[in-house]
């Protein structure tokens, strides 16, 4: 079991402007864990992409609801967990993205949750009656 060494909680207004504070909370965080430029760049980037998602799918648009963010930094590395109170969603279900093809025959949208699965090395994502959705990002130290 990996040991926490501190545990920091944000809640941010689900709109596009709180990115970049969540952006600096992530990379506060990462740079605490030791984490080198790269693997935070990761982090925020995974991040960023899920609050975005939240924002655009879960709450259908700004101003709707919170967006808590709970950050771990552990013995091996860097957990983020995303809280919102927004529409769920079946991951399983999201269609993968159309990697490969000319840009102009991809759509604008749905590399999200592909992005997410890239930049860490595990992603959760449940919705429990009364508590909301949520998602958990963990990155390794390296």
């Amino acid at each position: 079991m990996a040991k926490v060494f501190k545990t920091a909680r944000r809640v941010f207004a689900g709109r596009y402007e709180s990115l970049n504070e969540i952006r600096e909370f992530i990379a506060e965080a990462a740079q605490e864990a030791q984490f080198d430029s790269q693997s935070i760049y990761a982090m925020q980037l995974a991040v960023d992409e899920a609050c975005c998602n939240i924002i655009d799918h879960a709450y259908g648009g700004e101003d709707r609801g919170w967006i808590d963010c709970q950050v771990d930094v552990r013995s091996d590395g860097l957990l983020v967990t995303l809280i919102d109170q927004g529409k769920s969603f079946d991951p399983e279900q999201v269609p993968p993205p159309q990697i490969g093809k000319p840009l102009k025959e991809v759509k604008p949208r749905g590399v999200g949750l592909y992005l997410i699965k890239k930049m860490v090395d595990k992603m959760e994502y449940h919705s429990v009656a009364g508590q909301g959705n949520v998602m958990r990002l963990f990155k390794r130290k390296r």
